[in-house]
């Protein structure tokens, strides 16, 4: 790997760890001071690996770099001589200012850190943002590109939830066994909104953010690895995320157009995220817990079989049933009507579809179209114009004007 690429994959790659681990040491109130001292460390490997050459062991020098720079403050500056080393009770002492720098203790921290930045305290807009930034090495540019906000809304919303977390002074740390639960509750809906963001991006030029959905199955990854987070819950997530991933080849062409599911080529699927995508879904089924993301796996799961068959789409059906009875959203009924039409026939899917009344949604519309097809081409093509006029992203626009050629010709 050449140094114009070397320096932006380790940025991504270990500035996570770096920050976590400073962060467990100092504490949460730090946070922009470790930021800082990482962001530090890659500027001055930029400028003297530049003149100097790459170092033998380039992720090594970064740790290096970074403790010296935190043992230079912990004896410089005023404000962590005199707040941060009594509290941890540090002295002058090179052993007990080390920082531990091993795989375990950077993938604690990794995970403690997860806790500290899904907390109830801040907004779930702020808590994905802190996410991409603290554990994923996101900008606060990309944040706003993937969430079609401008970069100093993001750097405002950014700074808002650090303050907050300060403020009430959030503890890196796993909660105690009893709270696990109840806490990583709200670890799994952020993840599951960032592997959700990058699945069906709101970006105007790109459908599928793979490297959101990545960054999300990694740190759902660390759940699933660790004894005291590896719930039923988890695993079922991380086998959406894997049934979900294993498609992503087959999901847009060569210009990053949409391809529907009914389109892709199944040769394209991965066979390896889709085994794992069981194996998770397996290590899900202990405990009496079911929760929405063990439905959504199971519903993910038959969608890695192409043959469209009613055992298929019955299946499917009755889970989006008890999906919908589980936790409602207007997306999950609309998704059912789908599958109620492959199961049951078109005619029953348009009158529920038709219930649901979701005339602020290009999706509606679209499925719509789709269950009048064959029907009532001229109705279909009426949803296919309403549509297009609620469609926000260019590769929504793209596809259902294809679909309205497509059907025209027919027509024609």
């Amino acid at each position: 790997m050449q140094e114009n690429e070397l320096i932006p994959h380790l940025f991504r790659t270990e500035y996570r760890k770096i920050v976590s681990v400073l962060c467990k040491k100092f504490g949460i109130q730090y946070m922009e001071t470790a930021e800082d001292l990482v962001s530090e460390t890659f500027l001055l490997a930029a400028e003297t690996w530049g003149l100097k050459g790459l170092p033998k062991n380039p992720t090594a020098w970064l740790y290096i770099v970074s403790k010296n720079k935190a043992k230079d403050l912990l004896k410089h500056h005023a404000v962590f001589s005199q707040k941060v080393a009594p509290e941890l009770k540090l002295n002058s002492s090179t052993e007990e200012t080390e920082i531990d720098w091993s795989s375990k203790n950077i993938n604690d921290s990794q995970l403690q850190m997860m806790f500290a930045i899904c907390n109830s305290c801040i907004t779930t807009e702020a808590q994905i943002g802190l996410s991409l930034n603290i554990l994923c090495g996101f900008g606060a540019e990309e944040i706003a590109d993937a969430f079609l906000d401008n970069k100093e809304t993001i750097y405002k919303r950014l700074a808002r939830a650090k303050e907050k977390l300060r403020a009430e002074n959030v503890k890196i740390e796993l909660p105690p066994p009893a709270e696990i639960d109840q806490r990583l509750e709200t670890v799994l809906t952020t993840l599951y909104l960032l592997f959700s963001e990058g699945y069906y991006s709101s970006s105007q030029n790109i459908t599928l953010r793979k490297d959101l959905c990545v960054e999300a199955m990694r740190l759902t990854l660390m759940l699933a690895d660790n004894e005291q987070t590896s719930t039923p819950s988890a695993n079922a997530l991380l086998s959406l995320m894997c049934f979900h991933a294993s498609r992503f080849d087959a999901r847009t062409n060569s210009n990053g157009d949409l391809i529907l599911y009914e389109e892709q080529e199944e040769a394209l699927w991965n066979q390896e995220l889709i085994q794992k995508g069981q194996y998770y879904l397996n290590r899900s089924s202990s405990g009496n817990k079911l929760s929405k993301y063990h439905l959504e796996a199971a519903i993910a799961y038959w969608h890695t079989h192409k043959a469209d068959t009613h055992e298929k789409w019955e299946n499917i059906l009755q889970l989006y049933n008890r999906l919908l009875l589980l936790e409602y959203s207007p997306m999950a009924a609309l998704n059912r009507t789908y599958a109620l039409a492959k199961a049951n026939g078109k005619e029953q899917a348009i009158a529920e579809a038709e219930k649901l009344d979701l005339s602020g949604s290009h999706f509606y519309y679209s499925l719509l179209a789709d269950l009048y097809t064959g029907i009532n081409n001229d109705k279909a093509l009426e949803h296919l114009k309403a549509a297009l006029s609620l469609a926000r992203t260019s590769t929504d626009k793209k596809t259902i004007e294809r679909t309205i050629s497509r059907l025209s010709e027919k027509k024609g």
